[in-house]
């Protein structure tokens, strides 16, 4: 919310302004700490624009994750230049433009302040920091290098968005082309087809029979297209609802990984942020059940998720990390035999930082060899499509004019 304030500076200057915060009390410890006295402060009337009204709603000003990598950048540059926690966190707070993320940070500074440590502070906007990021931040706060543990936190968040967004962009241009593509069909079938019906029944035109198969397309389209549509998005909604059931969510991350050409992609994109997970938080010092139980919570897919639960389970029992794995076939015998290297020689976070390296450039080369196989097999896939709806219309229209 916006409150407008009328205050004073210590040498008795008058001074007016506003200053967005998630309540009066946080508006005016936030006014106080600038070394101002409050003489009046209200709550501004809401704006009457459609983009601010929007703004009210979680859904249009969400939290990215690069806000997200942004901001944990920042808080590393700034605590490497010596900056206090609370002049840092204000900055911060000072410079973004997200409401939610403005208001998360005036309360994490409020909280702070009253004597909260900064995970702790963290720790009550789950939709802002995760597990993962709360638990790096407290061993930081634990061992005194805060400062080092973010550049590191900094640095993991950077790895994964990039991989994350390389791998996401590699699949959004085939479904915008596929998409594309069903659209003009659609419009092709519902208003083109129609129009060379009536031509072809008017003229008496012997009908070939790929264009008689067009036209009852087109029919069982125009006649049943209202129920097609209501029935898709009647699924699309009960998928979407059984996807955030416990057994729709394993069907989900199943498909993720035996989908055909992108499974082994999405296998060592979920392998790459395991292993690199892992290294981060065992080299903050956080022990290794409780960073098997962490990264479970942020890997991103369910089958990774219980193997890694499991793991720790097992590891409470006193088995190794790489005997805990070592019976699941999702976990290549590669990095099973590179993780007990490093249990046995010390090495461990080196070893896990290898592997999460190895599969990130495992990840770009298959998003590389994806790109470059799907243009051409779309192009010829689609052309082909193409091709046959082209004759399909122009066949008879040129027979029609052959005759006359």
């Amino acid at each position: 919310m916006l409150y407008e304030y009328t205050a004073t500076t210590l040498e008795g200057e008058l001074k007016t302004g506003s200053i967005e915060a998630s309540s009066a009390d946080i508006a005016i410890n936030a006014i106080q700490a600038r070394n101002l006295i409050i003489t009046n402060i209200t709550a501004a009337k809401q704006a009457g624009s459609i983009l601010e009204r929007l703004n009210t709603f979680k859904f249009f000003n969400r939290i990215k994750y690069k806000d997200i990598v942004i901001i944990s950048r920042q808080l590393a540059t700034l605590f490497e230049a010596k900056i206090a926690v609370m002049d840092s966190l204000r900055l911060l707070a000072g410079q973004t433009n997200n409401p939610r993320l403005k208001e998360g940070l005036m309360e994490i500074i409020e909280d702070v302040k009253g004597g909260f440590s900064l995970s702790s502070a963290m720790a009550k906007h789950p939709d802002i920091f995760s597990s993962f990021y709360i638990n790096m931040i407290k061993s930081g706060e634990e061992s005194g290098k805060l400062e080092e543990i973010f550049i590191a936190l900094a640095d993991h968040l950077e790895r994964s968005y990039e991989l994350a967004n390389k791998t996401k962009n590699a699949l959004i241009y085939p479904a915008f082309v596929v998409v594309t593509f069903f659209a003009v069909m659609i419009l092709m079938l519902t208003f083109v087809i129609p129009k060379l019906t009536s031509i072809l029944t008017e003229v008496g035109q012997k009908i070939p029979i790929y264009t008689r198969i067009l036209i009852g397309a087109s029919d069982f389209f125009r006649d049943f297209g209202v129920f097609l549509l209501g029935g898709a998005v009647a699924g699309g909604v009960f998928l979407w609802r059984y996807s955030k059931t416990e057994k729709g969510s394993m069907a989900v991350s199943r498909l993720q990984t035996s989908f055909p050409f992108v499974g082994a992609l999405y296998s060592k994109f979920y392998l790459s942020r395991m292993t690199d997970n892992m290294e981060t938080l065992l080299s903050s010092g956080t022990p290794a059940v409780k960073s098997l139980e962490i990264t479970a919570e942020v890997v991103g897919n369910k089958i990774y998720k219980n193997i890694l639960l499991s793991a720790a389970n097992e590891v409470k029992g006193g088995s190794s990390i790489s005997e805990a794995i070592s019976k699941y076939p999702e976990i290549p015998l590669m990095v099973v035999q590179m993780i007990r290297t490093g249990e046995e020689t010390g090495k461990l976070t080196f070893m896990l930082k290898t592997l999460g390296r190895f599969y990130k450039k495992e990840v770009d080369n298959a998003v590389d060899t994806l790109v470059g196989l799907i243009e051409p097999v779309m192009i010829v896939a689609l052309g082909g499509a193409v091709g046959i709806l082209l004759i399909s219309i122009l066949g008879p229209i040129y027979n029609i004019t052959a005759g006359m």
